[in-house]
């Protein structure tokens, strides 16, 4: 992520707290709160029964590569709406408190109770699904962010098969960041993993054979590497000298 633009304040007990905000957000020539100033944008996300309607200011949303696209498009009398059927509303939610919070942080260390490092499925794919739209919209610095919470999430075997199956449904194979970790961690946690969810792990190897496939090389790569070339010489499969 980019350097950033600090600022210094106490809260209700006087502690002093640090806000900081990404400089790749485009907010370091202007006051925090000037973008507030901007029109209003809806985007309606999600569809049908899930469709749920936010309200953002469209400086924000301009820091998006994607949504400036869609915005460029509005007429001038025309409704600004931008409707996302397909995105998830709970990391839309994130997106938004991104840049507008930033972190407020102690300034000597990361707080330990962060909310984000949690347990169990819920933040895992919570915070997959915030990489893959940080993807998508263009935010390098959101996606980053989104990555490296991933990696402090404390899972379960479930959390684990349900991130697994989200990651080979959702992200394409040449994001190796984020595909490659989740065969590595199945190859060296199968033998764990398939006796607490075995009908997971059939199923999820059945439905999605690029997930078995990766896992099944590394498997074997590994262990091509721990035996000597001398006793893997010839064929293993030789025909009958009678034949």
């Amino acid at each position: 992520m980019g350097g950033t633009q600090d600022a210094t304040f106490r809260d209700a007990q006087g502690l002093e707290l640090e806000l900081q905000l990404p400089r790749s957000l485009g907010l370091t020539s202007a006051p925090p709160c000037s973008f507030l100033t901007s029109p209003v944008v809806e985007i309606v996300v999600g569809e049908g029964g899930n469709q749920t309607v936010l309200t953002a200011h469209q400086t924000l949303l301009l820091e998006s590569p994607l949504l400036a696209t869609l915005v460029e498009k509005f007429e001038v009398s025309g409704p600004r709406r931008i409707k996302l059927p397909e995105e998830d509303v709970d990391a839309f939610g994130l997106f938004f408190t991104f840049p507008i919070h930033a972190r407020l942080q102690r300034p000597q260390h990361e707080s330990s109770t962060d909310p984000a490092v949690g347990d169990g499925s819920k933040n895992l794919l919570r915070h997959a699904r915030v990489y893959t739209l940080a993807d998508k919209l263009g935010l390098q610095a959101l996606k980053s962010l989104a990555h490296s919470k991933i990696h402090k999430v404390k899972s379960s075997s479930h959390a684990e098969y349900l991130y697994a199956r989200y990651v080979y449904t959702n992200i394409p194979a040449p994001d190796t960041t984020i595909r490659k970790p989740v065969a590595s961690y199945w190859a060296s946690h199968s033998h764990t993993l398939r006796r607490e969810i075995d009908d997971d792990f059939k199923k999820l190897c059945i439905e999605v054979p690029e997930f078995s496939f990766d896992v099944l090389t590394i498997i074997l790569d590994r262990k091509d590497k721990q035996i000597p070339s001398d006793e893997i010489k010839g064929s293993a499969r030789k025909r009958r000298s009678d034949l």
